[in-house]
């Protein structure tokens, strides 16, 4: 039985289309947890959805920080549901910092300007190096009866997790959205985490 409840839902007219916009929490009036942007056309029978899994950052999302890429990544992972025929944007709420939350991430990012990498960070200051869970993604996607998928991913985590949960999951690259700021951060990704082509092919 999943443990996810949509809690609300509208149609949102957004900078290069429209989206259906849903709302997923664990209790009918808890706190949110994925907000889902779907865009579908009459085309899309039988497709396979385009989708991206992507962590809330504040500091990348709104305040455009250059010291990560998730602001560009967010910002073309929009463009690219928009231009699929089936494509859902997973914003998933509780994932900021990794998953240790904004304060500890800025506490991280006080250590990093003092030399330490995104991992000698959090190590240092006992947090994990990655405590996000992808179980409220899951049974989104099984809300939206999603048995296949085209992954827009460089984290061979995301990836592992959903098909562990029995997904079918053909990976679409997504690096290489890189500036003078994290290009050292995205080699972190790739050498210390294990991700796929951060800095691109």
């Amino acid at each position: 039985m999943s443990h996810i409840v949509r809690q609300a839902n509208c149609t949102l007219p957004i900078s290069g289309g429209e989206v259906e916009l849903h709302i997923f929490g664990r209790e009918e009036n808890g706190p949110e947890r994925v907000m889902a942007a779907v865009h579908r056309t009459p085309r899309a029978d039988d497709r396979e959805p385009l989708v991206r899994m992507h962590s809330a950052c504040a500091t990348g999302d709104i305040l455009g920080s250059l010291r990560c890429d998730c602001g560009s990544q967010l910002s073309a992972a929009l463009d690219a549901v928009l231009a699929s025929d089936y494509g859902i944007l997973l914003y998933l709420l509780g994932h900021e910092g990794r998953g240790v939350g904004l304060a500890n991430k800025i506490r991280a990012y006080a250590l990093q300007e003092q030399g330490l990498n995104t991992v000698e960070a959090n190590v240092a200051l006992g947090l994990p190096v990655d405590d996000r869970d992808y179980t409220d993604a899951i049974e989104v996607l099984r809300a939206f009866c999603v048995p296949r998928l085209r992954l827009a991913t460089n984290n061979p985590l995301k990836i592992a997790a959903l098909e562990g949960a029995g997904f079918e999951v053909e990976r679409v690259p997504w690096g290489g959205f890189v500036t003078l700021h994290n290009s050292g951060y995205l080699k972190t990704k790739d050498y210390v985490l294990g991700h796929l082509d951060s800095l691109g092919p």
